[in-house]
């Protein structure tokens, strides 16, 4: 099953609006087309529905989000421990309600956060000790002040993607590591929902990676992949999305076989619904 190029899909969770995924000359990702301008662009992210960025249990499905996060907090932890083995400071991108910062900083971590949206930010940062700061105070800390930078499915929010990279390779110290997690459209579900495939998630995903890409963009800037690793959690949990997306309610029982199928996939080809990338200085 092949994709369409260019592919229309709807912003299913805020606007209605019909955008197109266009592929990359450069690097081979796909760009959601058009890009909402700087001022634009919050608007995308008010909802109640934007669940990264609120700790409520209304319903099931926000119960059982919670529940497999907690879960996969502990996998990053482990992941991260095995890179701040020369010291342990972290900066977490996008750290969102800061769990996984809170986490990490329990753990012996020295750890700082970067979220935009205000209200998620002041929830981290009772969490934290105040230790979470707005996009525009990156630029406060030191270059090669870090062992570790996450960006946990942030990669494909930034507007100023090439920037943003050169700015993170500087911030971390020079044997660092910067993992990145971002969703993969050569996923099997995201070939079987196509258009409605929730994690292409207009017009918030601005760039939408494979692995072919990914290498192709770090490569420019002088990085290198060591490791990728699959994020099983998440083909159920888009694929549920998807679903909805698809027939407007969630089809438990199609969603988690879909999601199943994915990963069952993914071990043979190694295409999982998301992505874990560790990423070294070349």
């Amino acid at each position: 099953m092949t994709q369409p190029n260019p592919l229309k899909v709807i912003d299913h969770s805020v606007s209605g609006e019909e955008f197109t995924l266009v592929e990359n000359q450069e690097f081979g990702f796909l760009e959601t087309i058009p890009k909402p301008g700087p001022s634009k662009l919050p608007d995308y992210y008010e909802s109640k529905d934007y669940i990264s960025h609120t700790d409520s249990n209304r319903n099931l499905f926000e119960i059982a989000y919670h529940l497999v996060r907690r879960i996969t907090l502990k996998r990053k932890l482990e992941l991260i421990n095995n890179y701040g083995s020369e010291g342990k400071i972290l900066l977490d991108i996008g750290c969102g309600t800061g769990d996984f910062l809170k986490l990490a900083k329990s753990s012996d971590w020295y750890g700082y956060g970067i979220e935009p949206n205000v209200h998620a930010r002041e929830l981290a940062n009772k969490k934290t000790n105040d230790g979470v700061f707005d996009t525009d105070e990156l630029y406060k800390f030191k270059e090669h002040r870090f062992d570790v930078i996450t960006l946990w499915h942030v990669l494909e929010h930034l507007p100023d993607l090439e920037n943003q990279i050169e700015t993170y390779k500087k911030l971390l110290k020079p044997n660092g590591t910067l993992i990145v997690a971002v969703p993969n459209h050569k996923s099997y579900d995201a070939e079987y929902y196509q258009e409605f495939w929730a994690a292409y998630d207009v017009p918030r995903h601005l760039w939408h990676f494979s692995k072919t890409s990914m290498s192709k963009l770090l490569s420019k800037h002088l990085l290198k992949i060591v490791d990728v690793k699959p994020m099983t959690f998440d083909a159920y949990y888009v694929s549920l999305l998807s679903e909805k997306y698809k027939n407007g309610k969630m089809k438990l029982i199609k969603g988690f076989l879909t999601g199943w199928k994915s990963n069952r996939k993914a071990k043979f080809s190694n295409e999982s619904s998301s992505l874990i990338f560790v990423i070294k200085n070349e």
